[in-house]
């Protein structure tokens, strides 16, 4: 059946799956949801500088998530919530020097 996976029956969850149970990054319960893009980029990247499984730099790791996130969320975000995310981009960058 196109759109299911795996023996639950329901709908293809396999990008929830990744930001909620990520290999690489063990992320704040909720970060995706927050208001505060500064808090985001602080969690993101406490976890990707705290991970010994990441496979690149701590920024990369970090921007890839949220990136990964923003793109997989597409058009079932709202306005507002990619405005705090993509604010989070900018504050990511700042947290790693890199602005």
């Amino acid at each position: 059946m196109a759109g299911n996976k795996g023996s639950g029956g329901g709908p293809d969850r396999w990008s929830q799956d990744v930001t909620e149970g990520s290999d690489a990054l063990d992320l704040e319960e909720g970060v995706f949801t927050w208001d505060d893009p500064a808090r985001i980029a602080r969690s993101l990247k406490k976890s990707a500088e705290s991970s010994d499984r990441r496979k690149s730099s701590p920024y990369r790791s970090a921007m890839s998530m949220l990136t990964f996130y923003l793109n997989r969320a597409g058009k079932d975000l709202d306005a507002g919530r990619r405005d705090v995310l993509e604010r989070a981009k900018d504050e990511l960058r700042k947290a790693f020097g890199r602005d």
